[in-house]
């Protein structure tokens, strides 16, 4: 039988139990990337609570985009001795780390006006109201390169693995989309070409990184937009391909779940999410039933017994979060010491705000 707090693995990755903190973006970092004190000392509090792994906040690929402010980087060469403390610390506290890449598109509200922002047509997000450029094939290659850099920096900095961010509204994600994404060459047209870039950049970090370099992905279980949006389907037939392809791991989310800030002084997002547990597992219980890779569940797991009993009657691997140890670093130890413990986390959604992300009763005790 199954256990939450059993070693287990992610590709060549040994974990030392099922739970993984998902990449959650602080609003820490500096302003071009780099980590400081602020980071150092969140990551120590995330790799001594217990979780087997921590998947960082998202790292942009490249310099002249950046979806939010004082996220991590990963677009240049600096980058690789400054991640290194980072890496050391947590692998000192017995955690493993893991380094999320991403290109934000027009799912951004930060300096939109002063940057060229790519999409993969020139549809403007609703959420945001930010209009892309459509990308060139020469953009195209050039995002595909940068993704591929920005993952062997991971690798020489120490991190454990990397992770693509091909949900929540970002620039993958709406290649995904026939919303989206319009375009009519290939990368264009049908579900198999719009997630030809995936392919194209997970093969890049495959040429860039060592065979047994742990290559994850984020992916929503569907955009649940209809037909207009990337389709559970759809989404089902890309895990089986990347499964095919070697992928170490694939988290499992949905969306999109944000609307944006409704006047200029509002710092808010309105998140928008069920209210039960685990509340995308019919969706990641039938891609792990289909699939060899190991499928990580996230969105609203709060309740151990509601876990167990995924682990017992599915082949989802293990659990991944972000607003409970946004609230308590320490949750997962609080848990192995005993399972009946209730997150602080209520689930109110107030740690998302458009200066970082920290939990809104950790605010209040700081005030």
């Amino acid at each position: 039988m199954k256990e939450l707090f059993e070693p287990t693995r992610l590709g060549c990755l040994e974990l030392k139990n099922r739970f993984l903190r998902s990449a959650t973006w602080e609003g820490i970092a500096e302003e071009k990337g780099h980590i400081n004190d602020k980071v150092m000392a969140l990551y120590e509090d995330l790799a001594k609570g217990g979780s087997a792994a921590i998947i960082t906040g998202y790292a942009f690929v490249l310099e002249d985009e950046q979806p939010n402010p004082k996220m991590f980087g990963a677009y240049d060469d600096t980058f690789i001795e400054s991640y290194k403390p980072l890496t050391r610390m947590v692998h000192d506290n017995d955690s493993k780390i893991i380094l999320q890449l991403v290109y934000g598109g027009s799912f951004t509200w930060f300096n939109a006006e002063e940057r060229e922002i790519w999409g993969p047509s020139a549809v403007t997000n609703k959420i945001s109201g930010v209009t892309p450029k459509e990308m060139t094939p020469l953009d195209i290659q050039t995002l595909i390169e940068a993704f591929g850099d920005a993952a062997k920096r991971a690798m020489e900095s120490g991190f454990d693995g990397v992770e693509m961010h091909a949900g929540h509204g970002y620039l993958l994600n709406h290649f995904l989309s026939p919303f989206f994404n319009q375009r009519e060459d290939v990368f264009g047209g049908t579900p198999e070409k719009r997630a030809r870039i995936i392919f194209d950049i997970f093969e890049n970090i495959r040429k860039k990184t060592s065979p047994e370099f742990p290559i994850l992905i984020k992916l929503n279980c569907s955009d649940f937009m209809g037909t207009k949006g990337f389709t559970f389907e759809e989404c089902l037939a890309l895990c089986k391909k990347l499964d095919n392809m070697g992928i170490a791991g694939i988290e499992i989310s949905g969306g999109p779940v944000f609307r944006a800030p409704k006047t200029e002084k509002e710092t808010t997002y309105e998140v928008t999410l069920p209210a039960n547990d685990s509340y995308f597992s019919e969706y990641a219980k039938v891609i792990a039933g289909a699939i060899d890779a190991p499928v990580i569940l996230v969105g609203g797991n709060r309740s151990t017994e509601t876990m167990e009993k995924l682990l017992a009657d599915t082949d989802i691997a293990c659990f991944s979060f972000s607003r409970p140890l946004l609230c308590e670093p320490d949750l997962i130890n609080k848990w192995q010491a005993d399972k009946t413990v209730k997150p602080r986390c209520t689930s109110c959604g107030q740690c998302f705000t458009l200066d970082g992300n920290n939990c809104i009763q950790n605010r209040e005790k700081a005030a």
